[in-house]
Formats: C-alpha cells, sequence, structure tokens
C-alpha cells in the first residue's frame, strides 16, 4: 500500500496530503497514520514544511469527515425509525438505543467526536451520528479540526523523529488494522445471536 501512497504525496505534494487525507475518511483502508507518517519524513528530508503539511492534512481529514457528517445530517435519526422497525435484528439496535445515542451526544456530543478522532477503527465512523442526532456543524467541525490537528502532529512528528523506519508501519498497521475490523465482527455477531427485541423483553 505504502508506494502508491509515496508516490501520489510525492507527485501532489500538499494537494496529495490532502487529498489522500480526504480519501482516508471516506475510505477507511487507506491508513491516515501512514501519510502523514511520510508527511514527516519529507519535513525532515526538506522537501516539504511543518506547517503547511499539518494544514493540508487536517483540511482534508475535516473535509473527510464532514462528507460523513452531512449524510447523517440529511438523513436525521428520527428518519431511522422505520429503518430500526423493520431491520433492527440485523442493525442490532433497538429505538430505545437510538434514544440512548441521541442524549449522549446532546450531552456529550464534543468529547465524543474528539476522544473518537485518536481511535482508529472509530474515528471516521463517528461522523455519521453526529449529524444523524443534529450536532451542531460549528461545533462538529470545531472539534474534528482539533482532535486531527493533534493527531496529525503526532504523526507527522514520529515520521520526522523516525525518518524512512517509520514506512515500517505499514507491515505492522495492515495487521494491526485487521485485528480490529475482526474485533468488530465478533463484537457484531455476538450482538446479532443474543440479540432480543423490546416486545421479546417486555
Amino acid at each position: 500500500m505504502s508506494d502508491w501512497v509515496v508516490q501520489l504525496i510525492d507527485a501532489g505534494g500538499y494537494w496529495g496530503i490532502a487529498f489522500l487525507m480526504v480519501l482516508e475518511n471516506v475510505f477507511p483502508p487507506i491508513p491516515s497514520e501512514l501519510i502523514m507518517g511520510i508527511g514527516g519524513i519529507r519535513v525532515g528530508q526538506g522537501r516539504m514544511e511543518m506547517l503547511p503539511l499539518l494544514v493540508a492534512g487536517t483540511i482534508g481529514t475535516t473535509i473527510g469527515n464532514f462528507s460523513w457528517y452531512l449524510l447523517g445530517y440529511r438523513l436525521g435519526f428520527k428518519r431511522l425509525k422505520p429503518l430500526i422497525d423493520r431491520h433492527g435484528r440485523w442493525l442490532t439496535l433497538r429505538w430505545r438505543d437510538v434514544e440512548w445515542l441521541d442524549r449522549c451526544f446532546e450531552t456529550h456530543g464534543e468529547k465524543i467526536v474528539f476522544i473518537f478522532r485518536f481511535m482508529p477503527a472509530f474515528r471516521t465512523i463517528v461522523s455519521l451520528p453526529a449529524g444523524l442526532f443534529r450536532m451542531s456543524p460549528w461545533k462538529f467541525t470545531l472539534w474534528t479540526t482539533g482532535g486531527a490537528l493533534i493527531w496529525n502532529i503526532i504523526l507527522a512528528g514520529c515520521g520526522y523523529y523516525l525518518g524512512y523506519r517509520f514506512e515500517k508501519i505499514d507491515d505492522w498497521l495492515g495487521p494491526l488494522t485487521n485485528v480490529a475490523v475482526g474485533f468488530m465482527v465478533v463484537a457484531y455477531i455476538w450482538r446479532l445471536v443474543t440479540w432480543k427485541s423490546e416486545k421479546a423483553e417486555r
């Protein structure tokens, strides 16, 4: 995976970084760790500057996440009711679960969005419920940008200080991502097997 990412970064510069970070948040299998890490390597080589790199990476991250937010915002969680009623088992969701998530985002939405920016398996996914539960667009943008900036500083800093050794991250990042996805699949199957409808619990 790393070869074409490197080629696009070298060909597109900061625009390449921004494009890849948008793509990473729309199609999560592309790891931001690798993108910003390679950007940090290029800074260490004198081929990029750290500030424009962070600006490009953070803007790309915010745009990518905002696309999922807008999708959720346009749908709105109230329109989920017929879907939950019909396919709740396969979604492993009850309507009361949706209402509980709505209350969580109303009370702690900023914290949820900010903290999830540091979780590889969830930092993109969280944008959809943020939109569904109508979190303020300005708050979503602010906390997404803040979390993304901090995360990008960490990744680019690691690339800068570790140099080419950082590219080895792709050797263990793939298996680590597979483990995270596998855990999510197992959790879904468990919820599916043990799922009971609200009517069955009454």
